[in-house]
């Protein structure tokens, strides 16, 4: 990927479109696709898309119980789930070990699941709770099924960042926040780490047609904001008193998906990879003054030396199974 591949392909679908008109007419008969988080909110609108288009799909998820009973509410019974929590790295390798066991290839890998703006929260050996559940998880889980991802024809890793990824680069000095911590930049650090994961991941994985792309679903509210107090949401103009969404240009959960479910199933997307995608297509490189909302991605969550940087990070902290070229 270089920078003035980064630029919109001109796709038939927008901002308003839906999970249902992208995915309208797609067979996806035979496919497997694995989603985290895929039993609520936008991961939820993923697996109706894919299980709706005829994929096999595995929904790893923190809460199996209710995720069972989630899909079951939602008639999406075809379903399997698998127990993990992404802050667990033993946990993320016996769910990805209990997956390779059942399945001999996975299509789609779609990293949907995460969190926001917490509160300081500390896992694992220490780490900072967002960097670990957002990127660090998901790197585990992708690592651990490369070899799957590898044996089909064509698949397509899908990593969910967000708009967030323009308050701050890597923190590569203290990833984890050991001293400052900032619930809003430690979240948009993990949605940096989202991007340059989904950079060096097509780096090392086109040559065995796995191709990955990141990208920004658009402003939605579902359980990602279970953190935040109504009045911290009210504050920031989102919903009012009640609770209802008043904030301009905020999506339904299934606008949401939809970018994700182009970005696993367009066929503009044949041959490319290591892209970061808003709105059902590619976005622009936006500058650093720009504001948040006017879209487009930074350039410091595309680069692809810092992707290597903290593919290196990522690899020494978890002792991931290798991906190599």
């Amino acid at each position: 990927m270089t920078t003035t591949e980064q630029r919109p392909l001109g796709s038939p679908f927008s901002a308003t479109s839906t999970a249902e008109d992208v995915m309208a007419g797609l067979d996806l008969s035979g496919a497997t696709a694995v989603v985290t988080g895929g039993y609520s909110g936008l991961g939820l609108e993923t697996t109706r898309g894919l299980a709706a288009a005829g994929a096999r799909v595995i929904v790893p998820a923190r809460r199996p119980g209710t995720a069972r009973d989630a899909l079951a509410q939602a008639e999406l019974d075809g379903c399997d789930v698998v127990p993990m929590d992404l802050t667990d790295l033993d946990g993320v390798r016996s769910a990805a070990a209990h997956i390779s066991g059942s399945v001999g290839r996975i299509d789609l890998l779609m990293a949907v699941a995460g969190v926001m703006a917490t509160p300081e929260r500390r896992v694992g050996p220490g780490w900072e709770g967002q960097f670990t559940a957002n990127h660090l998880g998901h790197f585990t889980l992708a690592c651990e099924l490369y070899p799957l991802l590898a044996a089909a024809d064509g698949a397509r890793v899908i990593v969910n960042s967000s708009a967030g990824h323009t308050l701050t680069g890597i923190r590569w000095h203290d990833p984890h926040w050991r001293t400052g911590y900032d619930k809003w930049l430690a979240y948009g650090q993990s949605k940096t780490a989202n991007a340059l994961f989904a950079v060096h991941l097509d780096t090392l994985g086109h040559d065995d047609g796995v191709r990955a792309f990141a990208l920004h679903p658009g402003r939605i509210i579902t359980g990602l904001q279970r953190e935040m107090t109504l009045h911290e949401q009210i504050e920031r103009g989102w919903v009012d008193e009640h609770g209802t969404v008043i904030g301009a240009g905020f999506k339904t959960p299934s606008q949401g998906a939809a970018t994700g479910l182009w970005a696993a199933t367009s066929p503009l997307l044949d041959g490319r990879g290591g892209l970061y995608l808003e709105d059902c297509d590619v976005a622009r490189v936006s500058a650093p003054d720009e504001p948040m909302d006017d879209g487009g991605v930074r350039a410091h969550a595309i680069d692809p030396d810092a992707a290597a940087r903290l593919w290196e990070l990522s690899a020494a902290a978890t002792a991931a199974t290798p991906v190599t070229r």
